[in-house]
């Protein structure tokens, strides 16, 4: 008889939790190497667990895997970097870590907006709206995974839909053709430094964050239309200065990511940077701008992979 054999069953049994685990710790963390890092913490531990003891391995993986991230999370040191620089890490649409995305709920919880307004919740908070919403986990479930009460699991969640829905911008939904042409206008107008045209674009509480390349230490935020735009017409617009700064010329392409319209700055076979837009009833409501290396390592993975289709501008 193979003595490998049983080690191989339970290696195949984590495998088959993989992407799932790594869904849940990237919405948990928003980022997506933290998340690598958390499932193979998940996989050390499942190693060393007496697995016959084990019921329902993807209950007690979920359980782990949520654990082992809310431990990232309460770090000192991830509490110090996420109030200096932080903006979750964007994933091109299709990646598995995206996980799954039948319901609105899903979906939503995975968008850039929602993982940036799940840092001001609190840890517990952060895994009771993740597990409930994007993996439609019970309460009783979510009680024996992280340990608490039913009730508590249910008032944890009424908190964090609270907090998330008093600061979520809401607005008509906008189908994919009309928002790719807002964002087509929004290039147009800032590579030929149309002001007026950019400011039309824009909502009146329009705002843009920028992590500043990783290099400033602080993220950068625009809180006027009229100063997202003169950011953006001086950003956008092309110079020798920028193509010998970035290394090259890249080519600028639309693409989707995290759900939300994105315009990526392509190096060759690296994206160099990527602008995402929220879009709320045909204007532009929130701008973000991330051009840090390890931001936009796993983008790189997944455009090397993906087809795009020819660039929004082919000499920028």
């Amino acid at each position: 008889m193979d003595s490998t054999a049983p080690d191989r069953f339970d290696t195949s049994r984590f495998e088959a939790s993989r992407n799932r685990l790594a869904a849940l710790a990237y919405r948990l963390l928003g980022s997506a190497a933290d998340a690598e890092d958390a499932v193979q913490d998940a996989f050390l531990h499942w190693q060393a667990a007496d697995r016959q003891q084990i019921k329902v391995p993807e209950a007690w993986l979920t359980r782990v895997a949520t654990n082992l991230c809310l431990d990232r999370l309460g770090s000192a040191q991830s509490r110090r970097e996420r109030t200096v620089a932080w903006l979750p890490e964007p994933l091109l649409d299709g990646d598995p870590m995206l996980g799954p995305a039948d319901t609105f709920e899903q979906r939503e919880s995975v968008s850039l907006a929602v993982l940036t307004l799940m840092e001001r919740l609190s840890a517990l908070e952060r895994a009771v709206y993740v597990l409930r919403e994007a993996f439609s986990c019970s309460h009783a479930e979510i009680a024996e995974i992280l340990d608490v009460t039913e009730s508590a699991s249910q008032q944890h969640l009424h908190r964090a839909r609270r907090r998330i829905t008093a600061a979520r911008r809401r607005g008509g939904a906008v189908d994919p053709a009309s928002a790719r042409r807002i964002v087509e206008e929004f290039l147009a107008a800032a590579a030929s430094g149309r002001t007026e045209r950019l400011v039309a674009l824009l909502t009146d509480d329009a705002i843009a964050i920028s992590d500043g390349a990783g290099l400033t230490g602080t993220l950068l935020r625009y809180d006027t239309a009229q100063r997202i735009a003169a950011v953006a017409r001086a950003g956008f617009r092309p110079t020798p200065a920028k193509r010998r700064l970035a290394g090259g010329t890249p080519a600028v392409h639309y693409a989707l990511v995290n759900g939300a319209p994105a315009i990526l700055f392509v190096l060759g076979d690296r994206v160099a940077g990527a602008v995402t837009f929220d879009i709320t009833n045909g204007r532009i409501a929130t701008v973000r701008g991330i051009a840090a290396p390890a931001r936009l390592a796993r983008l790189t993975e997944a455009w090397r992979q993906h087809e795009p289709g020819p660039p929004l501008i082919t000499r920028w």
